[in-house]
């Protein structure tokens, strides 16, 4: 780097005290916040925690469509020994089990019981619940609309780049 830019003229507590690590900050501590009450919240009174939910999720929007475990980890962003153990820990449950594929018998298949859509339908209960008290009720209808937007276009944009961070030419 070229001696005397302003990167290097700025001072660590300029730095720290930028827009964009400010408004980055905001986002990651509402999240934070928003997951671990939820999280809290679906274990005392569904009895899973939100990862176990997201894959509940998962498995019961399209109970028809055969979700292997590679298929689970993506979606979760686990690793596969992750997910392995979460569902080994959900079939013990009683939320889950493993059926071989039809189509491939090195695949193995995960499908909700009947017990784990129970729990995933009260647990949907709890979770609209806590997003309702803390992400919809603090903010007015036409900023939500418009933050909703802007995060999936965020999440498109994410998605879309595979590449690494992005890190200025020189």
């Amino acid at each position: 780097m070229a001696m005397g830019t302003d990167s290097e003229k700025r001072t660590a507590a300029q730095a720290a005290s930028g827009p964009l690590v400010h408004e980055f900050g905001l986002l990651l501590k509402a999240a934070t916040h928003l997951e671990r009450r939820i999280n809290a919240a679906m274990r005392a009174e569904a009895g899973i925690g939100h990862v176990m939910f997201e894959v509940l999720l998962r498995l019961c929007r399209d109970p028809e469509e055969q979700v292997s475990q590679r298929t689970l980890a993506e979606d979760v962003i686990l690793t596969s020994g992750g997910v392995t153990r979460l569902v080994d820990r959900m079939e013990t449950a009683g939320l889950v089990r493993r059926v071989p594929s039809p189509d491939d018998r090195r695949v193995t298949l995960v499908e909700a019981t009947a017990e784990g859509e129970k729990t995933f339908v009260h647990a949907v209960d709890v979770h609209a619940r806590i997003v309702e008290r803390y992400f919809v009720a603090p903010v007015a209808p036409d900023d939500r609309r418009r933050l909703t937007a802007s995060l999936d276009r965020i999440t498109t944009a994410l998605r879309d780049d595979d590449g690494p961070a992005c890190r200025p030419e020189g």
